[in-house]
């Protein structure tokens, strides 16, 4: 078990402790322990049993992390579940149950009660991740289906299992649950041919904004992701000048439109996620990436940088265009630099999906020590991302983390060499991938300065 004593965070509050135990050479994770509110002394309950051996020197790493405020919108309805009322059918309504470490069950949460039916639809209701499965995604979840008596002895109809993690699964389609019932529970089915069942209609994912998110950095302090130092790039543009100086070669023109979002934008404060780095929305072309490199470094010292992180905005602004272009005559390439969460998860996916079938790429950098266990989702390669039921037509999404490839020794041209190779692998795969479908043959080559492919170059300038 794992205890954490004078742990310091530099801010002004304590939302709750994580932590991760990570073996191996290479430093792969291990397991998680539960999440434990407002504490800065937190005794995890979690234990974890490691292989030990006496020739070999085994490195163990301990990494702790603020729980994110992650947030379950769940809805559900049930079929043919039994008649207890001898008047009538079944009040019915839903409890559900978080596992503790003991094996014992706490009530986390209950549905409102549907009165006179077999076949309810309960209302949808938003909970938080933690108290669910307290961190734990594979920790199981016990609901239980009563029938709502008005003296408070309420009829046992039956219960299902599941986890988070099952459930953040099913945000594309419905997922049913066989009722069942214990032994321990006397009753007489109704339905000899058909299972009384429940299912899971809709499982939203959102992030609960805190005072925190909404608190940034000043780029003109070192503890800023977007540190202007006078003596090295930040890492922010070692990642746009790695990959803009490769992909910048297939552009004739090499005009650029540079996008920024997560920002307050003088002279009022609107707060926007879509909008030109250089300040001018009818014209937000740069002139080759060191115009896109001053463009950036500009707009920080004029915008407020701001939460939330919407990515949704800037690829759809990027879909707008290419699908005007769909004669193969212009691929478009959305590089995103980001560092933080991304809070608008489902309307990204939907992005996603309607993208695929467009001109387009979309490469995602994540800078900084951040998670980014959704952005990794978004990378089409283990399972074609789906929104609504509807499948992406193709991968067209890249993510790497940039920590991943950073030298140790602080030689930063080869770090951003690193990168470029490995975000840009896919690329010519899926521009293939798009042509080849459509039976678009090569065309003879442009004369100088058209434009041939338009690689999107889009900034981040929020989440510090």
């Amino acid at each position: 078990a794992v205890s954490i004593r004078n742990l310091t965070i530099h801010m002004v509050s304590v939302y709750g402790s994580q932590c991760s135990i990570i073996t191996c050479l290479l430093f792969s994770q291990y397991g998680r322990t539960e999440v434990i509110d407002n504490t800065l002394n937190p005794d995890f309950v979690r234990k974890f049993i490691l292989d030990y051996f006496f020739e070999e020197r085994q490195n163990l790493q301990v990494v702790g992390s603020l729980g994110t405020h992650c947030v379950l919108m769940l809805q559900f309805c049930g079929n043919k579940l039994d008649k207890k009322d001898f008047f009538g059918k079944s009040d019915p309504f839903l409890v559900f149950y978080r596992s503790n470490e003991d094996g014992s069950y706490t009530i986390c949460h209950k549905t409102e009660v549907v009165k006179n039916t077999l076949d309810p639809v309960w209302q949808a209701f938003k909970i938080p991740v933690r108290a669910l499965c307290n961190g734990d995604y594979d920790r199981s979840i016990k609901v239980e289906v009563y029938d709502w008596d008005r003296d408070g002895g309420h009829d046992f109809i039956g219960e299902f299992s599941t986890s988070y993690r099952e459930m953040s699964r099913s945000q594309s389609q419905f997922h049913i649950y066989e009722v069942t019932i214990l032994h321990t529970h006397t009753h007489t089915h109704t339905h000899t041919h058909t299972y009384p069942h429940v299912t899971l209609l809709s499982c939203l994912v959102d992030t609960e904004l805190s005072f925190l998110d909404y608190i940034k950095g000043n780029p003109s302090q070192p503890t800023s992701l977007h540190y202007m130092s006078p003596y090295q790039l930040n890492a922010y543009a070692m990642a746009l000048r790695a990959v803009g100086e490769i992909i910048q070669d297939y552009d004739s023109d090499k005009m650029f439109p540079a996008l920024g979002f997560g920002a307050k934008l003088p002279p009022d404060g609107r707060v926007s996620h879509e909008f030109a780095l250089n300040g001018n929305p009818q014209n937000p072309y740069c002139s080759g990436i060191e115009g896109v490199m001053e463009a950036y470094y500009q707009s920080l010292k004029s915008v407020r940088l701001y939460g939330p992180t919407h990515f949704s905005p800037v690829i759809n602004h990027v879909a707008r265009y290419a699908s005007a272009v769909t004669d193969g005559s212009q691929y478009f390439i959305l590089l995103i630099i980001s560092d933080g969460v991304i809070t608008d998860m489902a309307q990204t996916k939907e992005s996603i999906v309607n993208a695929a079938s467009l001109p387009m790429s979309i490469i995602i950098v994540g800078v900084g020590p951040a998670e980014f266990d959704e952005m990794i989702e978004l990378d089409g390669d283990e399972e074609r991302i789906s929104s609504q039921g509807r499948f992406a037509e193709r991968d067209i999404v890249q993510f790497v983390p940039f920590r991943d490839y950073i030298d140790r020794r602080g030689n930063h041209i080869l770090s951003m060499a690193r990168l470029a190779k490995e975000v840009l692998a896919e690329i010519p795969d899926q521009l293939l991938s798009y042509m080849r479908t459509r039976g678009i043959k090569p065309g003879p080559l442009p004369p100088p300065y058209t434009t041939a492919i338009h690689p999107l170059l889009t900034r981040r300038v929020s989440r510090i």
